[in-house]
């Protein structure tokens, strides 16, 4: 089997400038990923995919593979990560270089660890799966969660069979949480990973969080600082 690690590194972010390269514990924000790739021994490339000469000098600098930028078509605002993911699988085929597995990983969820990517692929050959999806136990029960009318009425707020009941007895809900999306080949062109074949990988809500505000790089730091296991 042969695999390959894509870390999507778009520049120009509007929440926090330049996210993607921001300096978080020391190194830029995507070298977490890229560590914990080469690391975890699982691939055959880690590659990262960035529209900006900077950032591909960074990652090459760190260890990956940067040796062509995404077009201009698939780095705007509101570009999807996987069109990246596929122009750089049809360019490396292009070039000869075929992968069986290909795993998505965000710059924007640094607390994966090693294990977490190697235990993605133990689960993937373990149900035969087409795709493995990391999640997180949802920390607030959408259960407790309603729209509100412009009265703020909450007469029907809860759903009857859940009134009164503690916390511990409620359904467990599961979030994705953005840290792994490892997929087969053939799955890169169907337009819906969630489907059959398709199998959770549960992490932590410690080692969830997606990177968005400031204050998400302070809570980060915090876990990288007393948590990090690689």
């Amino acid at each position: 089997m042969s695999n390959i690690a894509i870390i999507p590194a778009r520049s120009g972010s509007k929440g926090i400038k330049d996210k993607n390269i921001r300096e978080v514990c020391g190194k830029p924000l995507l070298a977490h990923s890229i560590e914990c790739a080469l690391h975890s021994k699982q691939f055959d490339m880690v590659f990262v995919s960035t529209d900006s000469e900077r950032y591909a000098e960074i990652a090459t600098q760190y260890g990956a593979n940067a040796s062509f930028l995404r077009s201009a078509a698939n780095a705007r605002d509101i570009s999807n990560s996987w069109d990246a993911v596929r122009e750089a699988i049809l360019h490396f085929e292009e070039q000869g270089f075929y992968y069986d597995n290909i795993m998505l990983l965000q710059p924007t969820s640094p607390l994966r660890t090693v294990s977490d990517i190697r235990n993605s692929f133990e689960l993937l050959y373990e149900k035969d799966a087409n795709a493995i999806i990391s999640v997180a136990e949802a920390e607030h029960s959408p259960i407790w969660c309603n729209t509100l009318d412009q009265d703020l009425r909450m007469d029907a707020f809860w759903q009857n069979q859940y009134v009164g009941l503690p916390r511990q007895m409620l359904p467990v809900y599961y979030r994705i949480n953005g840290a792994i999306y490892l997929i087969r080949r053939e799955e890169l062109d169907k337009k819906e990973l969630f489907r059959q074949g398709c199998y959770a990988y549960i992490m932590p809500v410690e080692r969830s969080v997606d990177i968005d505000t400031e204050l998400d790089i302070k809570l980060v730091e915090y876990y990288l600082l007393t948590n990090r296991d690689i």
